[in-house]
């Protein structure tokens, strides 16, 4: 995908959000940049300011934390999809997620200086006050969705949600990943498919 279809789809995608007009499109799109994340390498780790938000073009990213030498993997992100170590961004304190591409991923981000800038600018600071509410919103929507289907639902029922909303995530990531994603081991994941596969047949 070329910078300007990048571009072109990133501003389709930020209607669910704000809709910019011309004048204001040309004035918040000088303060974004495209660059490439190689696989494995990261997009944000502990102990450091993640500055910036990202959009994937093209890609994937894995977040994970380590605890006691073993890597837990909370979440991922996919096409159409913002990136950042979102409190971090926010407060200008380090982070304690690890965000890393899990294949050669395309972004379009902008900084937490931009974001100021643009706050300080009377033709968009109206829409981008609204446009960093709705993705707080979504991200407290994620991670609350995420604690509960811990609380509520048993691994099997994690997995067929999963399978039911999810299926880029069964798709591209490999199946250790996966497991570790619903809080389970790879051997229990592959009890927990046969069992699921069966049932369907």
């Amino acid at each position: 995908m070329d910078t300007s279809t990048a571009l072109q789809n990133f501003r389709e995608h930020l209607k669910k959000y704000i809709d910019f007009n011309e004048a204001e499109w040309i004035i918040f799109s000088q303060h974004l940049s495209f660059s490439v994340l190689k696989k494995k390498h990261y997009f944000a780790e502990p102990d450091k300011i993640c500055d910036k938000v990202g959009f994937i073009a093209e890609g994937s990213v894995r977040y994970f934390h380590i605890k006691d030498g073993q890597d837990i993997t909370g979440y991922f992100s996919f096409e159409n999809e913002f990136v950042s170590s979102y409190k971090s961004f926010l407060t200008g304190q380090p982070g304690f997620t690890y965000i890393q591409a899990l294949e050669p991923t395309k972004l379009i981000t902008f900084t937490r200086k931009d974001m100021d800038q643009m706050l300080d600018n009377p033709m968009l600071a109206y829409k981008i006050e609204r446009f960093g509410r709705l993705v707080a919103e979504q991200y407290l929507c994620c991670y609350e969705d995420r604690i509960a289907s811990f609380i509520t639902q048993t691994p099997e029922e994690r997995y067929l949600h999963l399978l039911n909303t999810g299926r880029e995530i069964l798709q591209r990531m490999p199946q250790h990943y996966i497991a570790n994603y619903l809080g389970i081991t790879p051997v229990s994941l592959s009890r927990i498919r046969r069992r699921v596969l069966s049932i369907s047949n």
